[in-house]
């Protein structure tokens, strides 16, 4: 299974809505819309323009190098990656919860 294919398999297991075909796609579920990336064919991350919340799915040998270069970047938005490993998938970076405030 492709990883695009696989992508969309996850979050629709999920719950989310998805839309679009190819390797960038919408994944919707109530209030949330989650940009989801499969493949970086560029060097150059989505913008900020392009939504609040992005998900990377990547292999895992891309995963490192994936993270490496959005820490750098400091992306003005929240961001996750999945790693698919055959039929099995981790989330390798999630993004930080709420914060408390006393």
């Amino acid at each position: 299974m492709q990883l695009v294919e696989q992508a969309r398999s996850i979050f629709a297991d999920l719950g989310y809505t998805v839309e679009g075909n190819g390797p960038e796609f919408r994944a919707e579920r109530a209030w949330k819309v989650v940009h989801v990336n499969t493949v970086l064919e560029t060097d150059e991350l989505p913008s900020s323009a392009s939504g609040q919340f992005h998900c990377f799915v990547a292999e895992p040998d891309d995963a490192d190098d994936l993270e490496d270069r959005l820490t750098s970047a400091e992306p003005n938005y929240e961001w996750a990656i999945i790693v698919v490993d055959g039929d099995d998938y981790q989330v390798e970076r999630a993004p930080p919860g709420p914060r408390a405030s006393a």
